[in-house]
């Protein structure tokens, strides 16, 4: 694959026997056809097997291209003048972040917030993971063109759920940053009980940053074009305790909280199969349970409830659930917490149970999506 300025990326492959270099593809008709440039590659491995995932950017304050690249156990930072000729700046990782396995597809992109720019550095790595396997981890602090200084040293998360992997921004979407993610993990990826195809990824999500007493976090929520494919939306006004509801394929559920309480939502199946998510006062933290959603016996550790830290303090809450045949992606207190999970049913969910006390609720709504398959 190549990012927006055609710079090719070397596979996704853990432990590959061959050097990885990084190699132009240019194109003169808006992408239709790609043409290697004649002077690859332009940037040769330093002797590292795990050299790759290429992201780069426009750097205005000095006029040149920064890349950043995913090495091993770290991330170097590159620059050119002409996409070419590349000097390398920087190193950033060394006893810095999580290092249970392979650091890879990193993504740098900036942010004002209260007048001042910060920046933030995605680095997903495999294993090691917040949940064990595949993980996305990130930073923030200061990049002048020449080095990332992480502002805390502290290592957070992007997602807290098993299967959001290798995910960057696109480059040409203007001021909003939009994510996508690899809906898997390599932990059981390639044994995963599907026929036609093997995992998806995720919704575009708008990434934003936002600051939280003296840290700055990352909140996802999806693209506002997925309100067009919602063909069926029911409010309701007080989500009563065990109330039932009925969808009739994928959907969208968005629950409001005036002061959060526990609660739960369980999606089922007329095969006795369920999934569960919600928030639980206790632990002070978002969940999927997918301990009974479906098959699970290619692996064991496929089968748990994960948790998520709350991360925000108010009362208020606004959660939202985006629910497909094998997944669910649930984006907590406006994506502060956001937690991705998938599984496999017999047959898909069709029923929806609120469990909570309703007075804490001010209202649930449910939209029913529209395919977009051809």
């Amino acid at each position: 694959s190549k990012n927006s300025r055609g710079m090719r990326k070397g596979p996704l492959t853990i432990g590959c026997a061959g050097l990885q270099n990084q190699s132009i593809a240019y194109s003169l008709n808006a992408g239709n056809k790609w043409i290697k440039f004649k002077g690859n590659p332009v940037l040769k491995t330093p002797g590292l097997k795990d050299f790759r995932d290429p992201k780069v950017i426009w750097y205005a304050e000095r006029k040149k291209w920064i890349m950043i690249l995913a090495a091993g156990d770290r991330i170097m930072f590159y620059s050119s003048g002409d996409l070419k000729s590349w000097t390398k700046e920087s190193e950033f990782g060394n006893r810095i972040g999580a290092h249970g396995g392979v650091w890879e597809c990193p993504d740098l992109i900036s942010y004002i917030i209260d007048g001042k720019k910060v920046w933030l550095l995605i680095v997903n790595m495999n294993p090691g993971g917040i949940q064990g396997g595949s993980g996305t981890q990130y930073f923030t602090g200061d990049f002048d063109g020449h080095r990332f200084n992480n502002s805390d040293g502290i290592t957070r998360w992007a997602d807290y759920g098993p299967d959001n992997y290798a995910g960057v921004t696109f480059s040409n979407t203007g001021d909003k940053k939009i994510f996508l993610g690899w809906m898997s993990n390599w932990q059981y990826a390639a044994k995963v009980p599907t026929i036609a195809w093997r995992s998806a990824m995720t919704i575009p999500r708008n990434l934003s940053l936002q600051k939280i007493g003296s840290g700055y976090y990352t909140s996802m929520q999806p693209v506002k074009a997925m309100e067009s494919l919602i063909i069926k939306s029911n409010y309701y006004l007080n989500p009563g305790t065990k109330n039932n509801y009925v969808i009739r394929g994928p959907s969208k559920l968005e629950i409001n909280a005036t002061d959060l309480h526990s609660f739960s939502i369980v999606f089922s199946n007329d095969a006795g199969q369920k999934l569960t998510a919600g928030y639980d006062q206790v632990k002070n933290a978002f969940y999927i349970d997918r301990t009974e959603a479906g098959r699970h016996d290619f692996d064991a550790a496929f089968a748990k409830v994960f948790y998520g830290p709350r991360i925000t303090k108010t009362k208020e809450s606004k959660c939202i659930m985006v629910l497909d045949n094998a997944s669910l992606e649930f984006f907590a207190d406006g994506g502060l917490t956001t937690m991705t999970g998938i599984f496999f049913p017999d047959q898909p969910f069709s029923k929806i149970q609120f469990i909570g006390d309703g007075k804490y609720f001010s209202g649930l709504r449910i939209g029913e999506f529209a395919s977009i398959w051809p």
